[in-house]
């Protein structure tokens, strides 16, 4: 099982700076380095609260590559309908090779509509955009005089500079969230699957019915290779002395969180789109969740070093999942708080986990 930090700032102007906040995760990147973790994932989104401190996540793991030596750093992720195949085959090859080979590249369709209004794309085309955009990424990585026609975007002859530091490419990931069809296309494409588990206990069990769609056609797809299917579950975290101490710290952060999540899913009020089924309650759902329900669900782990191995070791074995990106920056934490949390699970939680 490995671990890493996701990071995904949901942090008010008015509450933190941008230059604090990425002081603080860069620092906590450094102390996850030293302490054996490994990953550093940072989450890419635009204008409002809901990350838009983190408009690119490659200029931040630059950042993190320079002061670090062995942490693998992931993109977590970039969204590939906001951008041209021929810029991400480039700039993550030159991250790859700033790194000497760390970078490691996840994908995500994105999911809000005002990003989608703001960069002019359609949000019934996003899935296609989402596929043709990695497809081509792919083939820029490995292929020399590459060309392309499609309805997003086209080219001739194209040679991308620098190449992957890693052969014969940097890994690859990709997040779905509901639908069937996306969690089968990652399967199919052989790629690793993020996924997020919902706070509600009632829409765990189709998460988990998703994942194991995307293991079956994975293993089919991939029968007689030495590929292998890889699941990474990414949830907040904290940990403290004991459970009262972890609930009382962690508790106003969560609320913090969902609140800053509820308000960019509001934006789903009145809007439809054949590539995102049952988002428009996505918001209500949100704001009527209570902090206790989410913890108890488990796809908040918050607790005492005991009480998260145990509930680890459960989500884990429920959702196959080989892989745990701990979100550790929600609510707009600073260094203090979750380097707390971040060092007793080092100490008193890795040692006791598979």
């Amino acid at each position: 099982m490995k671990h890493g930090i996701s990071l995904l700032p949901d942090c008010r102007p008015a509450r933190r700076s941008a230059n604090a906040y990425f002081r603080d995760v860069l620092a906590l990147s450094r102390f996850a380095d030293a302490a054996g973790i490994d990953y550093v994932k940072m989450t890419e989104h635009y204008l409002r609260d809901y990350g838009g401190y983190c408009p690119d996540p490659l200029s931040f793991l630059s950042a993190v590559a320079a002061s670090t030596s062995r942490i693998r750093l992931m993109t977590g992720c970039l969204q590939a309908a906001f951008h041209h195949p021929v810029q991400l085959a480039a700039h993550t090859a030159m991250v790859d090779a700033l790194s000497g080979g760390r970078l490691e590249v996840g994908f995500a369709r994105a999911w809000l509509p005002y990003e989608f209004a703001a960069f002019g794309v359609p949000l019934d085309e996003s899935r296609a955009r989402f596929q043709a955009t990695i497809e081509a990424v792919l083939r820029l990585w490995t292929e020399e005089k590459v060309a392309e026609d499609t309805p997003f975007f086209s080219y001739r002859d194209a040679t991308s500079l620098p190449r992957p530091t890693q052969a014969p490419h940097p890994p690859v990931w990709c997040a779905a969230v509901r639908s069937r069809q996306s969690f089968a296309w990652i399967g199919e494409a052989g790629h690793g699957l993020f996924v997020t588990p919902p706070p509600r206990r009632e829409e765990l069990a189709r998460t988990k019915d998703m994942v194991e769609v995307y293991l079956d056609t994975f293993r089919e797809e991939h029968a007689g290779t030495d590929r292998q299917p890889k699941v990474a579950v990414s949830i907040p975290l904290y940990v403290a002395e004991t459970d009262e101490q972890a609930f009382a710290t962690a508790d106003p952060f969560l609320r913090e969180y969902l609140n800053v999540w509820a308000e960019s899913a509001e934006d789903w009020t009145g809007v439809s789109s054949s590539d995102y089924p049952a988002y428009s309650q996505m918001a209500l759902s949100l704001r009527n969740l209570r902090i206790d329900d989410f913890r108890s669900v488990g796809t908040a782990i918050v607790g005492s070093p005991q009480r998260v191995v145990d509930r680890i070791l459960e989500l884990g074995e429920y959702l196959s999942a080989d892989t745990f990106l701990w979100q550790v920056d929600y609510g707009g934490q600073d260094y203090a708080s979750m380097e707390s949390s971040l060092r007793l699970f080092v100490d008193r939680v890795l040692p006791k986990l598979p």
